[in-house]
């Protein structure tokens, strides 16, 4: 299926690894223009010379997605180096530290972080003919998962807030998208580490997704692909559970 994205321009945070690696390689293997930030440059330049392999524009820099004046100053130069925007994906995390200091970061990074990305891509989302935000969530928003946490907590904001700005900025022709990535296995990413070092717990995760295995990047990022097509131009205030059966709830 042709998705119809050649040349829209799209921007992903935390998209030197993981999910967000693979949502900026399937964007511009579709033809988008692709901007990226992560918090480490040389992560940063190695992605952006090999997503420009791929014969498109590309654009990243270094950001801490905590930092909002370095991230809104991310978001103009990535609107003026790829000529617009029509495609944003908030994915970066603040992780899942323990305390005070845990739900700090979290707020900072997910639900505040998404907040300034909004903020900033609007204005140019507004101008785009298939503008589409699509917020990377987590399944560990939708029920009780390991402890109540930061990391649970402020994922389960990131919905309601899409939810509610699908609803705001819908009369603007910007559609809004959530997706729950259940249990992702990544080389080198947490559920390796877990699979490594928590056997047991690694086991009983993967016996409790029917599927019998764990999700993959690719997997997700076929999704996004998807909502930020045209070919999804009637899907919006939707929240898109990816995780082969592994939360129990009836999805309805």
């Amino acid at each position: 299926m042709d998705l119809s994205l050649q040349g829209n321009n799209a921007l992903i945070t935390g998209a030197t690894k993981g999910i967000g690696r693979a949502i900026a390689e399937l964007l511009a293997e579709e033809g988008c223009n692709v901007a990226i930030c992560s918090r480490t440059q040389a992560d940063v330049d190695a992605a952006v010379e090999a997503l420009k392999a791929k014969g498109v524009k590309a654009f990243g820099q270094a950001v801490d997605v905590g930092d909002g004046e370095a991230l809104k100053a991310w978001v103009a130069g990535s609107a003026d180096a790829l000529g617009g925007i029509d495609t944003l994906v908030s994915n970066v995390s603040g992780g899942n530290a323990a305390g005070e200091e845990g739900w700090r970061a979290n707020f900072e990074h997910d639900v505040l972080g998404a907040v300034r990305l909004v903020e900033a891509a609007t204005p140019y989302l507004e101008k785009s003919d298939n503008a589409s935000i699509i917020m990377i969530s987590s399944t560990a928003a939708l029920e009780k998962f390991i402890s109540a946490n930061a990391y649970n907590a402020m994922k389960g904001a990131m919905i309601q807030y899409a939810g509610a700005l699908a609803q705001d900025l819908g009369p603007k022709g910007i559609r809004v998208n959530s997706i729950c990535p259940g249990p992702i296995f990544i080389e080198g990413g947490a559920w390796d580490q877990i699979k490594q070092h928590m056997k047991d717990f690694y086991q009983q995760t993967v016996a409790a997704v029917p599927l019998g295995r764990l999700g993959t990047a690719e997997e997700v990022a076929a999704q996004v692909a998807l909502l930020a097509s045209p070919r999804g131009g009637f899907t919006t205030g939707a929240n898109l559970v990816i995780d082969g059966g592994f939360t129990k709830r009836i999805q309805f």
